[in-house]
């Protein structure tokens, strides 16, 4: 960020006279709700920091990391002493207070844009450091940011930096925004279309590898007359015969080839029939094999579209969702899961995955799905508390994303799971129920 753009971004924030909200909604983003609607986001990845505004930001997860809990103490509902850029550098420091019943509390929030040192600090009454969005030991700086530490300053750079005038700062911040999705969402596009579509093609290809019901039951049908061919020539046949001819009941001579050699015929026999019957029962549940494969295609299919319409990169976060990496965690591969603000959101696949949702739900999570449509049902996980209803209809978004790529108004309804009744696999009925427009045009 620019030294001059920090100075006229801080003079516009210096109208303000309260902090009404304030966390995180990415590991490296910060909200502040300023005078109670105005939300200003703060982007502290280092060497690429930003300060930026736009409509909303979806919150990827709650944090609750000591360094959120002390923000939220400190600055929730705060009053504004001051704002001001600390020595005339990419320091930008807000002095606050908050009155208890016993008395005020003067925290500082020092916002540092200063390139591989980018962080967040709060400060005490004493400027001691309190809890920092990143800890600084000895071995990486002169300058520790360390809790309990009194915070050093930062050496004043040896040049005196362009000016850059803004026309109008509050466009600026939108400007900001838009520019940095625009980059970070073409490539996170980029990024994980190319990780559908290797799935993608995987699956294809072990789809076209799937061996026709006709030619399986051919092979058994053979194998099963081999089988009885061995039977009646079992004087014949030499012990740990691998490859022998036999003249058929027609006359024709006939090579049989065993997978391995075998001590006597019979056994030779039995080999042949259980190879018969396996490529019966592989004959018999090969549709269920092509139906597994052919929903997981279509789920990959949709959800590579969904990529491709997500609007901003909050949206493709929200479709990757960080795993905990764990060797006891089995991939459910029926289910999809995503995270909306902590919430955990529960999508089937395929009707597997729909009906396990449907048996694993609670009474009090919410149930989701198209109205009058079949679609993806999808479940969320409430642990016993009101939902906000924008995650309700990011939900429900989600519900019409992985069930068709028409571009329409789609009325979607949702109701607690303990509305709904099982009639078979994943046919349902349900009441008390409320409906929301989803609009994918």
């Amino acid at each position: 960020m620019k030294l001059s753009h920090l100075k006229q971004i801080t003079t516009y924030l210096q109208n303000f006279t309260k902090i009404s909200a304030i966390h995180r909604v990415s590991d490296t983003i910060v909200k502040i709700v300023f005078d109670k609607s105005d939300e200003i986001y703060f982007e502290m990845r280092r060497s690429d920091s930003a300060i930026f505004k736009c409509p909303s930001y979806a919150r990827s997860k709650i944090y609750n990391a000591p360094f959120d809990v002390i923000l939220s103490k400190r600055f929730n509902r705060a009053n504004i002493l001051y704002i001001e850029l600390v020595d005339n550098d990419k320091i930008l420091r807000i002095k606050t207070s908050v009155a208890s019943a016993y008395k005020e509390e003067i925290s500082y929030l020092q916002i540092e844009f200063t390139g591989k040192y980018t962080n967040i600090i709060i400060l005490d009454e004493e400027e001691l450091v309190l809890e920092a969005l990143r800890h600084v030991d000895l071995f990486s700086s002169f300058r520790e940011v360390r809790v309990g530490q009194k915070l050093l300053c930062v050496p004043q750079a040896p040049f005196v930096a362009k000016e850059y005038p803004l026309e109008d700062v509050e466009a600026f911040l939108y400007a900001q925004y838009n520019k940095e999705q625009e980059q970070k969402l073409s490539s996170l596009k980029k990024q994980k279309i190319s990780f559908l579509s290797k799935k993608l093609r995987k699956l294809e290809k072990l789809f076209a590898s799937l061996e026709k019901e006709e030619s399986l039951m051919d092979e058994a049908l053979k194998l099963q007359h081999y089988g009885n061919l061995v039977l009646s020539n079992i004087h014949t046949i030499k012990a740990y015969a691998k490859v022998f001819d036999l003249n058929d009941y027609d006359g024709t001579l006939v090579t049989i080839e065993l997978l391995k050699e075998y001590s006597t015929p019979a056994m030779m026999a039995n080999s042949l029939f259980s190879r018969s019957k396996k490529a019966k029962q592989k004959a018999k549940h090969l549709h269920l094999e092509k139906e597994s494969l052919s929903s997981k295609i279509e789920h990959i299919q949709l959800f590579i579209h969904t990529v491709q319409e997500a609007p901003d990169a909050s949206k493709i976060e929200l479709l990757f969702p960080k795993r905990v990496q764990s060797k006891k965690v089995k991939v459910n591969e029926s289910l999809e899961t995503f995270f909306i603000e902590g919430y955990k959101i529960g999508l089937g696949k395929n009707e597997k995955g729909n009906i396990e949702l449907l048996q694993n739900a609670r009474a009090k999570d919410v149930w989701i799905h198209m109205k009058d449509i079949p679609s993806a049902h999808v479940i969320i996980t409430t642990d016993k508390q009101n939902i906000p209803m924008h995650v309700i209809e990011a939900a429900a978004r989600l519900c019409v994303d992985f069930t068709t790529i028409a571009k329409d108004k789609y009325l979607v309804d949702y109701t607690p799971r303990r509305e709904v009744t099982i009639q078979s696999g994943a046919n349902v009925l349900y009441n008390k129920y409320k409906t929301i427009e989803v609009d994918t045009r």
